[in-house]
């Protein structure tokens, strides 16, 4: 049984449709599968190439690739001669919708209510009153847009970078905008609305407490710690080095893709040009944690601390975009079975090599969400494929899709 249909428990799906043993349905609450559709911006693409899709690291032979996807839609030979390997991002949400439709075992608009353990089995209930029984849990739940503690209960009309394309007009009649956070969202959604500060007459401001405007870290060799070798590195460190680390690798999986940050300046250069002696009417600012909130009178005002300085400001505003990302939530119905789930010392799910999590050690398994215990791997569309090989090698007991041990040139351990 897998609850939640992102694109993990989606590729789990394809590779396990062919495998007669294993007898799977996919849930899901939403009426049709939707990745990021609120950050559709015209050319946004992944930052991971196309082999990074449901199946291919996995079963290159799958009928649910990307490739065949291109094939069957006539634009494989487009595909190629354009010869840029990042799929763009509505282009792979199609391909994740049309995989979804080519599968028997998945069900969208079903609400998962409860989960309990019963006679050895995990009876999932439904919000249509079923129930399905399985001997195994895949749960792909996925993350919930994050509001930090100070726009809580705001009020207003803010927006999460997650519901922008569906609000970009109301936004652009505001006479100031301010986007807070960091990283590939907040770029993209800076970079469209500078592109037309001219046309709508708006303020914009960027502001961000990182210390600069961090580039996706890329490099080769920095890649190979998506790879089993580095989980296996990674996993047998002590908890309190694993979370001092997640915080230190953001930059390795939510920097900006360096390309638009040069774009970025560019368009910045180019605004300042045709304006002028006037000044653009745009800021960035950097070191600024959000500190206070408070909506009156259709605008907002923000209080910052600059951390370097030591300094409090504050900036009034209109519109309010906040791309401060997503943080992932134990879903609800797993309050029943919550005795038979492992947590480690921070609360946080205990996540196992074998990406199980509940005290037998082979029950229920998640999908993401363990980026204290798998790194960078945990969130990584190309390692999707390496992760649900093990998953079904544990639920088969034997190993269908061949589980790599060991791709890294590199050693992480001595």
């Amino acid at each position: 049984m897998g609850i939640g249909l992102g694109p993990f428990n989606l590729g789990l799906a394809c590779l396990t449709e062919p495998i007669a043993e294993l007898d799977g349905v996919f849930l899901d609450s939403k009426p049709d599968f939707e990745w990021h559709a609120g950050m559709f911006l015209d050319g946004a693409h992944l930052q991971t190439p196309f082999m990074s899709d449901l199946v291919t690291l996995a079963d290159p032979t799958s009928p649910y690739s990307f490739l065949n996807y291109l094939k069957e839609k006539g634009r494989l030979y487009p595909f190629y001669i354009r010869e840029n390997f990042y799929p763009l991002r509505v282009e792979y949400d199609d391909y994740c919708r049309w995989a979804a439709n080519r599968l028997g075992s998945v069900r969208f608009g079903t609400t998962v209510t409860e989960v309990h353990h019963e006679d050895g089995l995990y009876a999932v209930r439904t919000g249509a009153g079923e129930t399905f029984r399985a001997r195994h849990l895949v749960l792909g739940t996925g993350t919930a847009p994050y509001v930090p503690p100070a726009c809580r209960e705001l009020g207003g009309d803010l927006i999460h970078t997650s519901q922008y394309m569906h609000r970009k007009a109301e936004l652009r009649a505001k006479r100031s905008i301010t986007v807070v956070g960091s990283g590939q969202s907040a770029a993209e959604i800076y970079h469209e609305l500078l592109a037309e500060i001219d046309v709508h007459g708006y303020e914009l401001n960027w502001v961000t407490r990182s210390p600069r405007f961090f580039p996706l870290e890329y490099t080769k060799l920095t890649l190979e710690m998506t790879s089993p070798d580095y989980i296996d590195y990674f996993r047998a460190l002590p908890e309190e080095t694993r979370y001092r680390l997640e915080g230190q690798q953001k930059g390795l999986f939510k920097g900006i893709n360096s390309e638009l940050i040069d774009s970025i300046f560019d368009l910045l250069y180019q605004k300042g040009v045709e304006s002028g002696d006037r000044p653009v009417p745009t800021r960035l600012l950097t070191n600024s944690t959000l500190t206070s909130a408070s909506h009156e009178e259709g605008a907002y005002t923000l209080g910052f601390h600059q951390d370097e300085q030591d300094k409090d400001y504050e900036i009034r505003t209109e519109g309010l975009v906040l791309a401060t990302g997503y943080r992932y939530e134990p879903p609800a119905f797993l309050a029943p079975i919550r005795d038979r789930l492992r947590f480690d010392g921070h609360g946080r799910f205990d996540v196992a090599r074998n990406y199980a999590i509940d005290v037998t050690g082979r029950g229920v398994f998640l999908q993401n969400a363990g980026v204290h215990t798998h790194s960078i791997t945990s969130p990584d569309l190309g390692m999707g494929a390496y992760r649900n090989s093990y998953i079904i090698r544990e639920l088969l007991g034997t190993e269908y899709y061949p589980v790599e041990k060991t791709v890294a040139f590199q050693e992480f351990s001595v």
